[in-house]
């Protein structure tokens, strides 16, 4: 942290693969769920993988959240633009991505779950390009925190990469 309170980037932080492991292991993790969990619905198609890859991955990173949900709020609030203004808006962000977690797991209302998860992930987006921007140096609260997962172009390509699977979703 600076003089003015502000968290500068230090020098060399999040330059090792080593610093994303976590985040890895568990993407790597909710892919090989959701191949399994598409395999046993019987018809693997890229919509039963998305799915269950999406809800596995989501609900792992929403429960992360909710096993400290003030530490969770306070680096939330650090870099999101809408919780920024609205802290408590932290809060129900976990219970957010976990309902959307549960609705790709179980096929709920698949046109507005692909929908929310835009919305919700677009704007994420830009509190984390924002952050980037101003050389913000966190862990990442999207591991909640638990893990520590520095917020970088991971994180962007991360909020990104579901953007882009729903919209895929949306499309076909």
């Amino acid at each position: 942290m600076n003089d003015s309170g502000i968290y500068v980037r230090q020098e060399g932080r999040g330059n090792s693969l080593s610093d994303y492991m976590p985040l890895f292991s568990l993407t790597v993790v909710s892919a090989c769920a959701g191949f399994a969990i598409a395999s046993g619905s019987g018809e693997i198609t890229m919509t039963t993988f998305m799915h269950g890859f999406m809800g596995v991955f989501l609900v792992i990173f929403a429960l992360l959240k909710i096993f400290n949900l003030k530490g969770f709020r306070r680096g939330f609030t650090m870099y999101d633009l809408l919780a920024r203004k609205v802290s408590n808006y932290a809060l129900v962000y976990p219970f957010i991505e976990l309902g959307l977690g549960l609705a790709y797991l179980a096929f709920i209302q698949p046109n507005i779950t692909y929908w929310v998860t835009i919305l919700v992930f677009t704007f994420g987006t830009l509190g984390v390009l924002s952050a980037l921007r101003r050389g913000l140096d966190i862990d990442c609260p999207c591991m909640g925190s638990i893990l520590s997962v520095p917020l970088s172009t991971v994180t962007l390509t991360e909020d990104l990469a579901m953007v882009v699977m729903a919209a895929m979703l949306l499309l076909n």
